[in-house]
């Protein structure tokens, strides 16, 4: 057991300078950004096995939809204010794009993020494409047995960014359960209606 005196030391540790530094100072933002990160997705795939296995994978995944459209709002606030972004609007892409990508990869540990690529190839489109085999959410609903009746909360969280923004955007294809299972690829195109400075 640890006694109150070696707690104190490590709260009291200063650098070469004298300085006081707390835990979170002798860590890079990466790794705590990692740590909960995964801490994220591992509560998500215990709260999504439990919930399927009380209440069935159809309850689950209606349970999951509902929880992600509700914390989009919360989210997207957040990571606004976090990367000092005060605009009420996205007037273009770019300025979508500025907001999306970096909110997602705060979101999201290393190990994810860079198997999930982003891209717009032209116009108003984003596209989206998963490594082969490599979303977090497929792997984790074959692990636990349930990938054939999954619908897919991973990219309806970012449509549900998309809500919140105020964007209205269509999708294709419209995923009904996980691409990755159905179709061996996870991959496709959002189109955001912002044309001429104005959000359709």
């Amino acid at each position: 057991m640890l006694q109150k005196s070696t707690l104190q030391g490590v709260r009291k540790r200063g650098d070469s300078k004298g300085r006081r530094m707390g835990v979170l100072d002798g860590i890079e933002k990466t790794e705590i950004r990692n740590l909960l990160g995964k801490g994220w997705l591992t509560h998500d795939g215990m709260w999504f096995y439990h919930t399927c296995h009380e209440f069935g994978i159809e309850k689950a995944n209606e349970l999951n939809k509902a929880a992600i459209k509700t914390l989009a709002p919360i989210e997207v606030h957040r990571m606004k204010r976090l990367l000092g972004i005060d605009r009420e609007e996205f007037k273009t892409l770019d300025e979508l794009l500025k907001f999306m990508l970096p909110a997602l990869e705060l979101t999201l540990p290393d190990s994810v993020f860079k198997k999930l690529h982003l891209t717009s190839p032209a116009g108003n489109l984003i596209r989206w494409k998963w490594e082969s085999l490599q979303c977090f959410a497929y792997k984790g609903m074959k692990q636990i047995g349930v990938i054939d009746g999954y619908s897919c909360g991973v990219i309806y969280r970012i449509e549900c960014w998309l809500e919140a923004l105020g964007i209205e955007y269509s999708i294709q294809p419209v995923i009904k359960g996980c691409l990755m299972h159905e179709k061996g690829a996870c991959e496709g195109e959002i189109q955001v209606f912002i044309t001429s400075g104005m959000q359709k």
